[in-house]
């Protein structure tokens, strides 16, 4: 059995409906949400979300926002300056762009401003269903340490593209949660919890992590 394959068999019965810690009704709140979401807590960003998107219901009605109006709703996000102005900028362009929508391709979301592969990738995993694998630092680390990936995959790019390659297709979107999962709350970046993780048997070398990280 692979690792793919183990990872898939204990996580299917273990988490068989993975979902976002992201609240989210659309895929333009999704957007926003994750978008807010970079470097910064999905605790924090669900704190923040539900007036701004009182506020603002619509893409088109986040276009007529000003910078300054927005940011005095995400105020105590990370980058609050820098994500308001992107939000406003992102909005206006899916107006202007892709007629008030939010478009579903990876081509035409990354033309959005703020908006990077991985972001993109969410939107394209949960709010349309397409199989696509968003790597984050939990998922690129996760996927690193159990080895499935080569120590040459060293950038994010990479490490999605081995990914997609051993997950099957169907799989592919819930793996990015569960991977993302494990790596937030099992195997954590300073010190991994290697005595309770279900991924041992398949792990190079629990012990080395639990001494060196």
């Amino acid at each position: 059995m692979t690792k793919y394959q183990y990872i898939i068999d204990y996580f299917s019965k273990a988490q068989p409906d993975v979902a976002s810690e992201l609240n989210y009704s659309s895929a333009y709140e999704l957007l926003v949400a994750t978008m807010l979401a970079a470097q910064c807590t999905d605790k924090r960003v669900n704190m923040v979300t539900p007036a701004l998107f009182a506020a603002y219901p619509t893409v088109s009605d986040l276009a007529k926002a000003t910078e300054e109006e927005v940011l005095a709703y995400v105020k105590s996000v990370s980058y609050p300056n820098s994500k308001s102005k992107h939000l406003v900028q992102m909005a206006q362009m899916a107006v202007t762009n892709f007629n008030g929508e939010i478009p579903s391709t990876m081509e035409e979301l990354t033309q959005l401003p703020g908006v990077g592969r991985k972001t993109a990738n969410v939107v394209l995993a949960f709010a349309f269903d397409q199989a696509a694998m968003p790597v984050d630092t939990h998922v690129f680390r996760v996927a690193h340490r159990l080895g499935l990936v080569p120590d040459s995959a060293k950038t994010p790019d990479a490490v999605e593209k081995v990914l997609v390659k051993n997950f099957p297709k169907e799989y592919i979107s819930r793996a990015h949660h569960w991977l993302l999962l494990h790596g937030r709350y099992v195997c954590t970046a300073r010190k991994p919890h290697c005595e309770e993780c279900p991924l041992s048997p398949i792990c190079p070398s629990p012990k080395l992590l639990t001494t060196n990280c």
